[in-house]
């Protein structure tokens, strides 16, 4: 496999993807370049905008397993990661695998969990594997989890802590569709079921495959400099109580990576650190007192314009 490849195989994904959900074929690409940087999405929106439907779009456009948890707060770990279960005709335990044992987890509503069982997602996620009875499990390759939550909802619902939002490579709010797009959606939905006729488009070695390559595409000394002062500036003491960890400096790197191999070069590019730095590092930031009302959003697009970007020459 080659980098025009890659992008050949993402552009059919895109377009399978494309099939459900109208008007967001940048989203995909970001969610895309998540899955072959290897790691995790988390979806914030309001209900009904799409977040569910995409990742199932996602996941059946994919030849690999699929599970779907609905956190509730009833939800224990156990539910999530699997369980150990005495056998009387062995006279042993047996583990029983959970729905974190797939290819592609929708974790839905994830802040309606209790911390205990969102807890239960972070060796899975991190380390990508589940530990139980002192027995460490593997997880499959690839292991690609599509969290969502509703942000304006928030009763009887626990607000994700910053350690586990820093899981998440990226956080995606994927909007209202335009009117154009809307009317689309009607055409579309009015006779059928789009989601019900999709069918696998790429199967899971070529997945690992891309991701494998991705991991060899280049970062230029003077690229890796402007992702560490745009991390660096995000810091600001006066303005931010909590910055960018080096957790996030490389799911930067590897994200724009993977953005890159997308577009079919083997290099990053500052547009590709640019595209990626509002959703890689906005949810990572707490801003300070007076400053806390704004968005991090806003403040990372500030810190963009301050950071000085590498000419072509250098790059």
């Amino acid at each position: 496999m080659v980098y025009s490849d890659i992008r050949t195989l993402c552009g059919t994904i895109t377009e399978s993807i494309s099939r459900v959900i109208i008007g967001r074929e940048q989203e995909t690409r970001l969610v895309l370049a998540v899955l072959l940087a290897g790691g995790h999405v988390l979806l914030e929106d309001v209900p009904g905008t799409g977040k569910t439907t995409l990742a199932k779009s996602l996941a059946r456009s994919l030849d690999c397993a699929f599970s779907r948890v609905q956190f509730t707060p009833d939800l224990l770990p156990a539910d999530v990661t699997g369980m150990r279960v005495y056998s009387q005709q062995t006279g042993e335990f047996t583990f029983i695998k959970g729905p974190v044992f797939t290819g592609v987890l929708l974790a839905d509503e994830i802040n309606r969990a209790t911390p205990r069982t969102q807890s239960a997602l972070l060796e899975c996620m991190e380390e990508r594997q589940v530990t139980e009875g002192g027995v460490t499990y593997p997880l499959p390759s690839p292991f690609f989890v599509i969290a969502t939550q509703n942000p304006v909802e928030t009763q009887g619902t626990f607000p994700l802590p910053e350690a586990q939002l820093d899981r998440f490579m990226l956080r995606l709010s994927l909007g209202y569709p335009t009117q154009d797009e809307a009317v689309a959606l009607m055409r579309r939905f009015i006779t059928g079921e789009p989601l019900a006729e999709l069918t696998p488009c790429a199967a899971a070695g070529q997945i690992a495959e891309a991701a494998s390559l991705v991991r060899t595409c280049r970062v230029s000394e003077d690229v890796m400099r402007y992702m560490a002062a745009l991390c660096e500036a995000a810091r600001s003491p006066e303005k931010a109580l909590l910055g960018p960890s080096p957790r996030a400096l490389l799911a930067l790197m590897r994200c724009s990576q993977a953005l890159a191999a997308i577009s079919g070069r083997d290099y990053v590019i500052p547009d590709d650190v640019k595209s990626l730095a509002v959703p890689v590092l906005a949810h990572r930031i707490i801003l300070r007192g007076m400053y806390h009302g704004d968005s991090a959003a806003s403040f990372v697009e500030d810190c963009l314009a301050r950071t000085a970007v590498p000419t072509e020459a250098r790059a």
